[in-house]
């Protein structure tokens, strides 16, 4: 029996002593990554500088610090024009209709001229009656002056018969001392003599009196001369107020809602509409310590909330000329001894730079984010 083992255990191959048995438990081993070859371990150590050097850029550190400026307190600016009548009355027709584009000139609304048409009718005939009272001057100054030509013949003719009296009255002397001629002739001689030298007084007197007349006449005239001017300058009014009755657009631009209808009644001031011109510019509010780089010409760029990831371009115009504290109404008062130091907003304006045709969309107050190559400033 032995024998048949010993001789089975022959027959059989013998096992490898290191191979494990399948019903025992072996210890797992831990686990070792494959060995990095350098490639990776380059591209690695350039994703790890990138994302450092990503970091210091976004917080703005050195080395990247000073180099940009930005802010998100920044808004699109347009000149918007309030369109206001400048005169009262009912609205007749509103031949435009809302966010319409327009030229210059062109018809915006129009109010009752009715009114407007009297009073330049009236001013045109108090022109008239003006210029006719001033054409009567004239007339009245010819007259006077053709007046004193007679008065100046009277006082010839009146010294003429101071000469006849006067030798009249030597004459009666001569005779009145070898008694050809009697006392009482005498004194009649006398008598005339003395009316002939009243009649030279008085012809000159009314000379005078003639030419006070023509420089009367002369400066009256200048009063009318000015009320023709008044009457005028009042038909100016008046035809500028009806000239107002038709209410145009200032500029090229693109009007607002329309805030008015025909019937309405409006009066100078009222604001009927906004008209938009195309011309915008860009308003940035830094923090004072941001400016202290910046330079007329640096380059800007933004970004604007209602489009998107579109990015613009442009350039520093000018700087405000005090922090926007100083035009403040209400300024802000220490009486109290208590100080919080808050940091001031520099206004920035920045113009956009021409050929960008997204800029077709910018509208005036759209919120922007913008940002300022200030490098070179400090120099």
């Amino acid at each position: 029996m032995s024998e048949k083992i010993d001789a089975a255990d022959q027959a059989a191959p013998l096992a490898p002593p290191d191979t494990p048995d399948p019903q025992v438990e072996v210890a797992p081993t831990g686990w070792r990554p494959r060995d990095k070859n350098r490639t990776t371990v380059i591209v690695i150590l350039v994703i790890a500088v990138l994302a450092v050097l990503a970091i210091l850029y976004a917080w703005r550190l050195p080395p990247f610090a000073g180099l940009h400026e930005d802010t998100d307190n920044a808004y699109v600016r347009g000149r918007v024009t309030i369109i206001s009548p400048q005169v009262s009355g009912y609205v007749t027709s509103v031949p435009v209709q809302d966010f319409a584009e327009v030229k210059a000139g062109q018809v915006l609304a129009t109010i009752d001229d009715r009114i407007y048409r009297a009073r330049v009718a009236q001013a045109e005939a108090n022109v008239a009656a003006q210029q006719a009272a001033l054409a009567n001057s004239t007339q009245a100054q010819r007259s006077r002056e053709t007046a004193t030509l007679s008065q100046d013949a009277g006082i010839a003719n009146a010294r003429a018969q101071l000469q006849k009296a006067q030798a009249d009255m030597r004459r009666a002397d001569t005779l009145v001392a070898d008694g050809s001629i009697s006392a009482r002739e005498h004194d009649q001689t006398r008598a005339a003599l003395l009316a002939a030298q009243a009649t030279v007084l008085q012809a000159s007197a009314g000379r005078a009196i003639g030419t006070q007349d023509v420089r009367t006449v002369v400066v009256g005239r200048a009063g009318l001369e000015a009320s023709v001017e008044a009457a005028r300058a009042q038909l100016r009014l008046a035809q500028i107020d009806l000239d107002n009755t038709v209410i145009r657009a200032p500029v090229d631009g693109q009007l607002s809602e329309i805030g008015v209808r025909n019937g309405a009644y409006v009066t100078p001031g009222t604001q009927l509409l906004f008209l938009v011109p195309h011309d915008v510019w860009v308003i940035a509010n830094f923090k004072e310590s941001q400016t202290r780089a910046m330079r007329v010409g640096q380059s800007a760029s933004f970004r604007v909330d209602a489009l998107g990831d579109v990015r613009f371009t442009g350039h520093i115009q000018n700087l405000a000329p005090a922090a926007g504290s100083e035009f403040a109404v209400i300024k802000s008062d220490n009486a109290t001894g208590n100080f919080v130091k808050v940091a001031q907003r520099i206004a920035v304006r920045i113009a956009i730079d021409p050929g960008q045709a997204a800029a077709r969309r910018l509208r005036p107050g759209m919120s922007v984010e913008v940002a300022i190559d200030t490098r070179g400033g400090g120099q």
